[in-house]
């Protein structure tokens, strides 16, 4: 009979824990704090000093190099994921689990030396750029450039005065801009939606479509990063070359997140059967049985072999049924080592000719690797389409804020989308996702560890259907936004067919548009702006 499985609370042994999760913490606040400032603060510098009809390109720019970082983060992090953690101090040819296995923890700590390094490096440029700039295309404008030296001068007498002084002012005409704030709530319910999206994929990939944790963050980022940059650069090339109103770059971000919106709903036809465990998702003939009312582990097969019922060392029998371990499959003989083992002669496997098994759970089959593809692609396509509104949508929430709110209303902005959606997204919709676990990992003590297997079904509602319900409320506030511009008309859009955006103000709760034709002269800019 093969040996069983140490049960992992037999010799019960209290650990001492370890409390390198805090420098771990520490770092990732740290690294916080420095990048934060980032975008909102680059975003509204951009919008300071280019053309308005250059702006959005460049945002696009900015945008598309924000997604090409995580693509070759992806990258970086499929191939730590293929390398065990304690490389170097074990030998792996040893191990008997596989980067497809839920207990393969890959080298993380690699990761975080390399990203480390490359921060450093990035951190470098930032210390040469200029405090002010030109505004682009005013050089030749003298009325221009001395309108910006008396902003300037306006700006330091401010300076001096403090910053409290207007902050205050400032916060209040922006929680009274109907624009700004509604902009900001759809923001946050959609991040809540998108975050739980993204930080579970690779675990969907996982548990839906039976790929290994390498495999499934690869998959990721080669089909939905480039074209989401893609579509940042295409949506900003169609903002300039259009010369798109503010109302109509709010009519064209909300009708393209309604397309990709509707195009969702297509994922819940893809999806592929539970794995067949035996005493878990099935019975030991291979029948489905009801989940969450106690899983039968043993049975008549092995009731002999005094197997450990709590541990979780998968193998798949020739008959195409996974087990929970070698010994609860019956198996008595093995050959072979490592990842390369095998078991002969397991008396719950029933076939007719040698019942054998190896490590690992079944394969889901070709039909599964189907759907995985039809996924994939249409996750393409929607990040294409959305990150195609995104741009548009952001220029909304620019031209709608007056000049001298711009970098508190974006940093207001950001912050908000962080505290009351980065932050708590991922923590409650773990907590959903845990309750749909079929089997928890046990280790010394009977202390709970990490979730083995999950029901596919009641996953994939949770992880489709609450981003569904989050990304369809938040397009009540959206339809409020196009109703107050559709009332509010915008100066300017009468304008020959050439007319383009040159500015956006706010007076009062107003989000106004003045549209520039290529023959206006520098005198009718700087009156617009007073």
């Amino acid at each position: 009979m093969f040996r069983p499985t140490e049960d992992p609370s037999a010799e019960c042994v209290k650990e001492v824990k370890s409390l390198m999760w805090v420098y771990v913490l520490v770092g990732n606040m740290i690294r916080g704090i420095g990048e934060t400032p980032i975008m909102p603060l680059g975003i509204s510098y951009i919008e300071d000093f280019a053309k308005s009809e250059n702006s959005p390109l460049y945002i696009g720019f900015v945008e598309t190099g924000a997604i090409i970082g995580p693509l070759f983060g992806l990258l970086l992090a499929s191939f730590c994921a293929n390398v065990y953690v304690d490389t170097g101090s074990v030998d792996t040819d040893e191990l008997t689990i596989t980067p497809i296995d839920t207990r393969w923890v890959g080298a993380w700590w690699f990761g975080i030396l390399i990203c480390a390094g490359v921060n450093v490096l990035t951190a470098i440029p930032f210390f040469f750029l200029p405090k002010t700039l030109a505004k682009e295309g005013s050089k030749d404008n003298a009325d221009i450039v001395k309108n910006d030296k008396e902003e300037k001068q306006k700006e330091v007498k401010k300076e001096n005065n403090g910053i409290t002084k207007d902050f205050l002012p400032f916060m209040k005409s922006l929680f009274c801009n109907p624009i700004y704030m509604l902009f900001m709530l759809i923001s946050v319910v959609q991040f809540n939606a998108f975050i739980n999206m993204m930080f579970f994929m690779p675990k969907y990939v996982e548990q839906q479509y039976g790929k290994s944790t390498s495999d499934a963050i690869f998959l990721i980022g080669i089909y939905n990063l480039p074209p989401i940059c893609i579509g940042y650069i295409f949506g900003g090339l169609m903002m300039k070359k259009f010369k798109i109103t503010v109302k109509q770059a709010a009519h064209i971000a909300f009708w393209l997140s309604f397309i990709d919106f509707i195009l969702y709903f297509s994922c819940f036809f893809m999806i592929c059967d539970d794995s067949s465990v035996a005493g878990i998702t099935t019975d030991y003939k291979g029948m489905q049985q009801e989940l969450y009312i106690g899983n039968v582990i043993l049975d008549d097969c092995n009731l002999g072999c005094n197997c450990p019922t709590k541990t979780w060392d998968p193998v798949c029998g020739s008959n195409g049924l996974s087990y929970m371990s070698a010994c609860l499959a019956g198996c008595e003989t093995f050959v072979g080592t490592g990842v390369n083992m095998m078991f002969h002669n397991c008396s719950c496997i029933q076939t007719s000719g040698n019942s054998s098994a190896v490590l690992g759970l079944c394969d889901k089959g070709h039909d599964c690797s189907m759907m995985l593809q039809y996924y994939l692609i249409l996750s393409s396509i929607s990040s294409f389409i959305y990150s195609l509104s995104a741009i548009p949508g952001y220029m909304v929430l620019l031209r709608c804020i007056k000049p001298e709110e711009k970098s508190l209303g974006v940093g207001v902005h950001a912050f908000s989308t962080r505290v009351f959606a980065g932050i708590p997204a991922p923590i409650y919709f773990g907590a959903l996702m845990d309750t749909t676990c079929l089997h928890w990992a046990t280790f010394k003590c009977g202390e709970s560890g990490a979730c083995r297997i999950y029901d596919s079904t009641n996953f994939r509602h949770l992880y489709l259907g609450l981003p569904a319900a989050l990304r369809g409320l938040s397009y009540i506030p959206g339809i409020f936004i196009l109703i107050i511009l559709r009332k509010r008309p915008l100066p300017g859009e009468n304008t020959t067919s050439g007319a383009m955006p040159i500015e956006a103000k706010v007076t009062g709760n107003e989000c106004q548009e003045m549209d520039q034709t290529s023959k206006v002269s520098s005198n009718d800019v700087l009156k617009t702006k007073m």
